[in-house]
């Protein structure tokens, strides 16, 4: 089961292996994010990050959903990463049994678009209008699982619906 789903595009460093791991419980992480699957340094960086309390598992995005629709997965408590809203939406949409998704880090070392600023909706969260659309899209494709926008545990946990107004 997906414990957490998570928009992170750092990917797993020290808020998710000290962090979030702990808070969550999970026994495994499944970095999902066609750029790390296919770079064997960022590979072995994330896979220095991990904590030694949890397997790891970098896929494409096709490869990590297929790897989520197994059923031995329902038996697991699993940490979700993606990069980007387009890469959360497409797990929202494609991946069962998820109870929490949480936007956490996002905008801030995102590849920039030379005509624009991205907007601050958060600490650590600024979208482009676009971007902004698509995590509205992952709020009704998310049905009754709850999406919130919270950086660390420690912090109160807000709405993602209430942060992007």
């Amino acid at each position: 089961m997906i414990t957490l789903l998570r928009l992170d595009e750092r990917l797993i460093h020290g808020q998710i292996a000290i962090k979030w791991s702990r808070h969550t419980g999970v026994d495994h992480i499944v970095v999902i994010s066609d750029n790390a699957a296919a770079n064997p340094i960022i590979q072995k960086s994330l896979m220095m990050a991990a904590p030694a309390t949890c397997k790891v598992a970098i896929k494409s995005m096709d490869a990590g959903l297929k790897l989520l629709q197994d059923p031995r997965c329902h038996a697991m408590k699993i940490l979700v990463l993606v990069q980007t809203p387009d890469d959360l939406l497409k797990v929202v949409e494609n991946a069962p049994d998820i109870e929490k998704i949480n936007v956490g880090n996002y905008g801030r070392v995102a590849a920039k678009r030379a005509e624009s600023e991205r907007t601050r909706y958060g600490n650590n969260l600024y979208c482009y209008d676009d971007e902004k659309d698509t995590l509205k899209k992952v709020l009704d494709a998310a049905g009754n699982v709850d999406v919130i926008y919270q950086t660390i545990p420690d912090e109160q946990p807000e709405k993602l619906r209430d942060v992007l107004k």
